[in-house]
């Protein structure tokens, strides 16, 4: 059977306050031209369709459409939950677009009530496919507690509560059967590509290629948006975005994974890429040096190497019109980088650490806490 991997599409991103919605929409084209292009059996979407748990009614539109277009041809498309989505969302969905055939899975569910899927590919072959959607450090505990029905000890690390996780959903492989695992999380090893959220990607939420077992023939991963592979038991792929999410992403090449199984066989995988989407691309120099730089369609990050004066973002954005980021290089900058001791130029997080600090309390643990709080929060 063939398998469409994608994930990370991040729909309703903006960029400098500038909307993204008509790359979203021509990349999604690239995705379904794919799947056709290709014809398909299945389109495994691991994690983060959109930006924030709260998407408008255009992002919730073309992300549904997208996942519409994608099951044509009666295509299996198997959705899940990353940390930027709102599982709670993607269950008010579950129903309805169950039954047009897609599976949607916004929380953890144990293996007989749709955490492993069993379906036989429009190729023939039957399938097992373990979906784990991603899992705060809270709710991994609280889904362990379903999955056993008993206490839970909390000194298990989330390493651990997520190979436990995997290995139950994962019972039910046999040797005559495509055997899939698909999850949105952060194993080590793993090149960032740039726009990842900070704390949700940090030690404490990794685990290890080792829950896989060594029956899976692929586990599509999403959260870490630079497409790669992962040493492990079984091919680990990690499909990466479909567009740059950031201009920390430059390096990066959108696109999604085709994978190629059969019954007892490891996937065969192959990089797609795509192009529709504007590059993000930073560049710096003088006025006179930024003026002879061709910016084609490009969105631009300008670092300016001139001392500041009114009007000079300004006449920055005149020579180059994709600019959505003028800064200053920093040597030209009036007042040293140390000046962020404002209230109100640092994060919460790094007021946090202050006031550990000033009351002799720092404990780095104590502040990987507090992150992990905040983006909950606010996430």
């Amino acid at each position: 059977m063939k398998i469409l991997h994608t994930a990370d599409w991040h729909v309703g991103k903006v960029l400098k306050g500038r909307p993204r919605f008509d790359e979203h929409r021509a990349v999604l084209r690239e995705l379904v031209a794919a799947a056709r292009t290709h014809d398909v059996d299945a389109v495994i979407v691991a994690g983060d369709l959109f930006d924030t748990s709260a998407p408008t009614p255009e992002a919730q539109s073309l992300v549904l459409n997208a996942l519409m277009a994608l099951s044509g041809d009666g295509r299996d498309v198997v959705v899940l939950a990353g940390n930027h989505d709102n599982p709670q969302l993607l269950e008010v969905y579950r129903p309805v677009l169950g039954k047009l055939g897609l599976h949607v899975i916004g929380s953890f569910r144990r293996p007989d009530a749709g955490g492993t899927l069993a379906f036989t590919a429009r190729s023939g072959e039957p399938v097992r496919l373990a979906v784990l959607p991603f899992l705060s450090h809270r709710y991994v505990v609280r889904a362990a507690e379903v999955l056993t029905g008993t206490a839970s000890d909390h000194n298990r690390d989330y390493a651990s509560r997520i190979g436990e996780l995997i290995g139950a959903l994962t019972a039910g492989f046999h040797a005559d059967t495509v055997n899939l695992v698909t999850t949105h999380g952060t194993l080590p090893g793993g090149a960032f590509g740039g726009g990842e959220r900070e704390a949700q990607s940090i030690f404490s939420y990794y685990f290890e290629p080792t829950a896989f077992p060594p029956a899976t023939q692929y586990a599509a991963l999403g959260h870490l948006h630079r497409r790669q592979q992962i040493p492990g038991p079984c091919p680990i792929w990690y499909s990466g975005s479909p567009l740059n999410v950031d201009f920390g992403e430059e390096g990066n090449t959108p696109g999604a994974l085709l994978v190629e199984v059969t019954p007892g066989r490891p996937a065969v995988v192959s990089e797609l890429t795509f192009a529709s989407a504007r590059r993000l691309r930073t560049v710096r120099g003088t006025l006179e040096q930024l003026e002879g730089i061709e910016p084609g369609d490009d969105w631009l990050k300008v670092i300016v190497e001139e001392k500041p004066r009114v009007g000079l973002a300004d006449d920055v954005r005149e020579l180059l019109s994709g600019a959505v980021d003028v800064m200053l290089d920093e040597k030209f900058r009036p007042v040293p980088a140390t000046r962020r001791t404002g209230s109100g130029e640092r994060s919460p997080r790094e007021l946090f650490r202050d006031y550990l600090t000033a009351t002799g309390r720092h404990d780095e643990q104590v502040a990987t806490l507090f992150d992990r709080l905040y983006d909950e929060v606010t996430g």
